[in-house]
């Protein structure tokens, strides 16, 4: 059977032609297409052309912070973006996350960790935008197209999302007022007692759905359980309202 994944595109920017090449192999491996650059301005002037399914950013660029990187990266695609770093502090990986990335990797890293990450967030994407599925629904004034990853404020203004805000957005539209637990909301990825990643991603989301991210009116915490997602939504496409 065919790798569902196969031919997929990944951009690599690493600084080290060692460090790309191991990347390159153990992805070609999977039958994945890289393309490799050695700094960010290099992707940047080719993204728009580009249209990689994935991003893999080292932090430590010699001519931009990663983080900026990806910030620009996030900007102009809605492709998916994996951080590489050898940064020990959380508060970088932690930053990555808030500010748009789906998933990090340390270095130094186990090559079959990162080919489970690289395929994770393609799996995610892929399941995001899965054709013959219920594709907008409408909240609170809000409306969220499922197969592009837009949401549109009820002022008329598009947000693009990133695959991972995307992600959890889309689990609390089918299903809303549900207490949804912490390990639903991460889906595929696996999740460590001390992993703050599905809170950042909380976070980020709150930030463009609340006035107020700390009024909740929206997603409400509900300490130790999880998260519920207070609207009625309404899936116009086929006239149905309320969640699944």
């Amino acid at each position: 059977m065919k790798d569902h994944d196969s031919g997929k595109l990944i951009a690599i920017v690493e600084d080290d032609p060692d460090v790309a090449r191991i990347i390159e192999q153990v992805l070609r491996d999977f039958s994945l297409r890289t393309i490799w650059y050695r700094s960010a301005g290099d992707l940047l002037r080719r993204l728009r052309t580009l249209s990689p399914d994935l991003c893999i950013i080292d932090l430590g660029l010699p001519d931009m912070d990663g983080i900026e990187a990806m910030q620009r990266v996030r900007a102009q695609s809605s492709c998916g973006i994996l951080i590489l770093t050898g940064r020990a502090h959380v508060s970088d990986r932690v930053m990555g996350l808030e500010l748009g990335a789906d998933d990090y990797v340390l270095k130094p890293f186990e090559p079959r960790e990162l080919v489970a990450r690289v395929r994770s967030i393609l799996r995610r994407r892929e399941n995001t935008a899965a054709p013959g599925t219920r594709q907008v629904a409408e909240f609170s004034g809000w409306r969220f197209n499922l197969g592009n990853n837009t949401l549109s404020a009820p002022n008329g203004e598009e947000h693009a999302l990133s695959t991972a805000e995307a992600e959890l957005l889309k689990v609390f539209v089918q299903n809303p007022n549900r207490i949804l637990q912490r390990e639903k909301l991460m889906g595929t990825r696996d999740l460590a007692p001390t992993d703050r990643a599905i809170d950042v991603r909380i976070s980020r989301l709150r930030r463009k759905l609340e006035p107020d991210p700390q009024s909740q009116a929206l997603i409400k915490t509900v300490y130790g359980a999880g998260y519920l997602f207070l609207a009625t939504v309404n899936w116009p496409e086929e006239g149905n309202s309320g969640g699944v």
